[in-house]
């Protein structure tokens, strides 16, 4: 037994503390190819005088202590990832193999048009399957990520209604928005006026008439929304904003819910942000590399962010930079190629009627998750949801358990969390999202798991709010640690 707790411990330990004096990986000769001293060809300013309170290891160690904490990472290929609104699906490993030949992994940005007409070919085709997608007239690739996007989308209105002469003041943005759009309006300089949801958990329409007046540049709108429900009233809503002269955003968050089905361009929407990595599979998380294509109407094509992808008379693919009335760039290059080159993959491999399946199948399951835990959890909403699910943990609340111990407590059952505490319009909300990805055994599971902890939340409260139990680390205090790091290691 001590032989195990001792190997247990060492698996806790940090790289700092199982160093020991005199242990050595492998050192490469010295380089043979450039006689001057390291200072003459590395920068000072990047050089230690000493490595002294470095840790002193094996190769073996090394391996071990990283391959070690890769273990203790939760992952989409390992097991459901539930987050509402995040959409965490498969990422299918063909389009990792693509994204790696050589012509695509190791084309430059700087390369000239003539020797990349390969790379422009597959922005050009993903710009035109979004434009079909979206019912959209032009596409941007640039932008790294969604709320990225949304800052493109926003300044691009900006940029439309100083050119009619007045940037208007405000930016209308619903109580059940995604949770970036106030802080993208707030940095465009605009405004943030919240829309109140009616009791089906849309928007109140009477609400938003009161709010309309010719000092609103926007509405900024999530559909479905971030509850799972489509805005039925969205045509009206595009009336009422153009009407007073403003423009429709749509967050594109959760497009996963209406692909092949309907198309936002189609109900009015003037500007909308799309997630390659929540929508088409690209690699989702980590703090990137992300992408956020941003697709809009005729009206804002002058906008758009530089360059802007074109093609010649004779047909060739260029980044055409003179564009007077651009925002401007909006990153380096052109955006995250090898995330373009993993969503091509995507949309080419399922297709038209692929696509739309992907969007039935994520409803089915998000519906099948409805039906099986409501009652036990409860439903703060009645209208119908589309691809993922809103409960509350009102029942559990009553034996003092509440969204976070739940969360903390499916851990030990082998699951991450659902995104917990939002929208913020639900008190202790649980918001569900499986995706198309998941078969029936692993929904089964899941929801096996789910009415366990809300069992063990009436039987033995305790247990569930002392969870996590089984994880390699216990309950800490995120607040604390996202408001003081600590982010060296002390002895």
């Amino acid at each position: 037994m001590s032989r195990v707790r001792q190997h247990f411990n060492l698996n806790e330990q940090l790289l700092f503390e199982i160093g020991s004096a005199g242990r050595r990986a492998y050192d490469l000769p010295p380089l043979d190819t450039d006689s001057r001293p390291l200072e003459e060809i590395v920068d000072r300013g990047l050089l230690r005088d000493s490595v002294e309170g470095m840790p002193e290891l094996s190769e073996v160690e090394v391996v071990r202590h990283f391959t070690r904490l890769s273990t203790w990472n939760y992952h989409i290929d390992l097991g459901l990832y539930p987050l509402g609104s995040c959409t965490m699906k498969h990422n299918p490993k063909v389009n990792e193999t693509v994204t790696r030949l050589p012509g695509f992994a190791n084309a430059h940005p700087y390369m000239p048009p003539n020797l990349v007409q390969g790379v422009l070919g597959v922005q050009a085709s993903l710009e035109a399957c979004l434009r079909e997608i979206s019912g959209m007239d032009a596409v941007t690739l640039q932008p790294a990520a969604g709320a990225h996007g949304e800052l493109t989308g926003i300044l691009m209105i900006r940029a439309y209604h100083e050119a009619q002469g007045n940037p208007r003041r405000r930016v209308l943005v619903p109580d059940s928005a995604h949770g970036t759009n106030p802080a993208s309006v707030a940095i465009s300089g605009y405004i943030v006026e919240a829309i109140r949801s009616n009791a089906n958990g849309m928007v109140d329409v009477q609400a938003l008439r009161g709010l309309m007046a010719d000092d609103v540049a926007a509405v900024m709108i999530t559909n479905p929304n971030t509850l799972g429900i489509f805005e039925s009233e969205i045509a009206a809503i595009a009336e009422i904003v153009h009407s007073n002269g403003a423009l429709l955003y749509m967050d594109g968050a959760n497009l996963n819910a209406m692909l092949g089905i309907t198309r936002p361009g189609d109900f009015g929407v003037d500007v909308l942000h799309i997630n390659l990595h929540k929508t088409f599979t690209t690699p989702h998380g980590g703090g990137g590399p992300g992408a956020g294509p941003v697709a809009v109407k005729k009206i804002l094509e002058p906008y758009l962010p530089y360059p802007v992808l074109t093609r010649a008379q004779d047909g060739a693919l260029f980044y055409e930079t003179d564009r007077p009335e651009s925002i401007g760039k909006i990153k380096a290059y052109t955006g995250h190629f090898g995330m373009h080159v993993r969503a091509l993959c995507y949309i080419l491999a399922n297709g038209p009627e692929g696509l739309k399946e992907t969007t039935e199948v994520a409803v089915l399951n998000a519906n099948y998750i409805r039906s099986r835990l409501q009652g036990v959890y409860a439903l703060p909403y009645k209208s119908p949801t589309l691809h993922e699910v809103v409960f509350s943990d009102k029942n559990q609340d009553k034996r003092g358990v509440s969204v976070w111990d739940i969360g903390k407590r499916l851990i030990d059952y082998g699951f991450h969390p659902p995104t917990t505490s939002f929208p913020l319009i639900v008190s202790g909300a649980i918001m569900i999202e499986p995706t198309e990805t998941e078969s029936r055994d692993e929904l089964d599971a899941f929801i096996a798991a789910m009415l366990a902890v809300a069992q063990e939340a009436e039987t033995n409260p305790e247990l569930v709010k002392s969870a996590p139990h089984n994880a390699r680390i216990r309950r800490v205090d995120e607040a604390a640690a996202a408001r003081r790091p600590v982010l060296r290691w002390k002895g």
